[in-house]
C-alpha cells in the first residue's frame, strides 16, 4: 500500500462531518481548515459572520468545503437549532469541537462576579452545553463519533493571572473525563485537545513583555505555537481509524512547557 494511501485511511475524514464550536477563532480556524483538508465537510459556528467568511475562503482555496451557522455557545436553543441545521444541510454528525473560549487578567481580589459569570458562562457552559446537545445525538444514533474539548495548560498547572479561565479550563478537563467514561460503551470517544501557549485572540491581553519572557524560559522549544501546529493532534483525535481506542485523554501541545520544572 502506498504510503498516500495509507496515511489517507488512517487519517482522512473523507464523507465525515465536523462542527467546530468556536471555528472563527484562530485556533479552532486552524483545526476546521485541516478538517476539510483531509476531506470532512465543516460546520463553522460563532458569533461573527466576516471571520466566518474570511476563514470559509481559506478553506475553500484549499481544496475545502464547509458553511458557517451563527450561534451563541452558551445558549442551548441556539445549539439546538445548529443541530437540526447541520442534520438538514449536511445529513449528519461525525465531529465536534467545542472551543468557544474568553480570558482575563483580573486580580483574583480584583474579579467581579458579572466577569466570573461571563467567563464560567463561555468557556464551561458552551462545552456543557455542546456535549449534551450533540452528544445526546450521537449516543441515541449509535455511530460513534468524536468530541473534542479544547483544554488549557492553566487547566493541568497553575498559572498566575488566569485564575477565572483556570477554573473553568480544569472544569473542562474534569468534564471531558467523565463523559468519556459515560459514553465509550456507545462508541462516542471524548478527549481534550491542550494547547500550550498559542497567540490566540484571548490570550494577547495577558501577554505583557515580562509575562512573554517568563514563558519563553518556561518552554524548552523557545516559542509560541502556532495555529496549524494543532492540526495534528486534531485529526488523531478526530479520525475513528486512527483514533478508535482514544477517549478520555488530554493531547498536550505545548512545546515542552510542561515537561519543564527548573
Amino acid at each position: 500500500m502506498k504510503n498516500e494511501t495509507y496515511l489517507g485511511n488512517l487519517f482522512g475524514l473523507t464523507d465525515r462531518v465536523a462542527v467546530v464550536i468556536g471555528g472563527t477563532g484562530e485556533l479552532c480556524g486552524a483545526m476546521a481548515q485541516g478538517f476539510a483538508c483531509a476531506g470532512a465537510q465543516v460546520v463553522l459556528v460563532g458569533r461573527n459572520p466576516e471571520k466566518g467568511k474570511a476563514r470559509l475562503a481559506r478553506i475553500t482555496e484549499a481544496g475545502g468545503r464547509g458553511w458557517f451557522h451563527a450561534a451563541e455557545a452558551s445558549n442551548k436553543a441556539d445549539l439546538e437549532g445548529l443541530l437540526a441545521e447541520v442534520l438538514k444541510k449536511s445529513g449528519r454528525v461525525d465531529i465536534v469541537v467545542n472551543g468557544a473560549g474568553t480570558n482575563s487578567p483580573t486580580p483574583f481580589l480584583d474579579i467581579k462576579e458579572d466577569e466570573f459569570d461571563r467567563i464560567l458562562q463561555v468557556n464551561l457552559k458552551s462545552v456543557f452545553l455542546g456535549c449534551q446537545v450533540f452528544g445526546r445525538h450521537l449516543v441515541a444514533e449509535g455511530k460513534g463519533g468524536s468530541i473534542i474539548n479544547l483544554g488549557s495548560m492553566s487547566g493541568i498547572v497553575p498559572l498566575s493571572r488566569v485564575f477565572t479561565y483556570s477554573a473553568t479550563k480544569a472544569a473542562v478537563h474534569n468534564l471531558s473525563k467523565n463523559l468519556a467514561r459515560e459514553w465509550a460503551p456507545h462508541r462516542v470517544r471524548v478527549n481534550t485537545l491542550v494547547p500550550g501557549f498559542f497567540p490566540a485572540e484571548q490570550n494577547k491581553k495577558v501577554l505583557t513583555p515580562e509575562r512573554v519572557a517568563s514563558i519563553m524560559g518556561h518552554t524548552p522549544m523557545g516559542r509560541f505555537g502556532q495555529a496549524n501546529e494543532l492540526v495534528g493532534a486534531a485529526l488523531l483525535l478526530a479520525s475513528e481509524a486512527a483514533g478508535s481506542f482514544i477517549t478520555g485523554t488530554e493531547i498536550v501541545v505545548d512545546g515542552g512547557f510542561n515537561a519543564m520544572s527548573l
